[in-house]
């Protein structure tokens, strides 16, 4: 799915926040992943779709926690979404824990690390976004998106 385009990152970082302004201005999102979700995105009439995180993000914290990445490699290379994932870097100006997220500062950011390896090693370029402000940061993704 070319238009199945990840938003990732360090946790607290403002995908959910960069997620909704993508929302305000008509792309269709999903806010959760899951096959589920990939299957109504085929539905979906829109050139983006804009995922906040996706099954590598799951997968990879699996691996990390059972220590075993065979299944995520082969789980993964068969659900590809766009080549080119977001990524949202360590960002302790917003970083803020809270009732979903109660892990520290520290914990994000190796959450990040292990992201920023993981989608290299399933064929995934990255791009990190600018810590700006939402709009600019939309504007930054899309331009990106259209070759800019």
């Amino acid at each position: 799915m070319e238009n199945a385009v990840v938003i990732s990152g360090c946790s607290g970082g403002g995908k959910s926040t960069l997620i909704a302004e993508l929302s305000r201005r008509g792309f269709a999102v999903v806010s959760e992943p899951g096959r589920r979700d990939r299957e109504q995105a085929h539905t979906l009439k829109s050139r983006w779709i804009f995922f906040d995180r996706s099954l590598v993000d799951a997968y990879a914290a699996l691996a990390d926690a059972t220590r075993d990445i065979s299944v995520t490699e082969s789980l993964l290379r068969r659900d590809r979404y766009h080549p080119t994932v977001f990524l949202t870097p360590p960002w302790p100006e917003i970083y803020r824990e809270d009732a979903e997220r109660r892990h520290d500062f520290e914990a994000a950011v190796t959450e990040f690390e292990r992201l920023a390896t993981i989608y290299p090693a399933l064929g995934y370029s990255l791009v990190l976004l600018p810590k700006a402000p939402v709009e600019d940061r939309a504007d930054f993704l899309l331009a990106k998106l259209s070759g800019n």
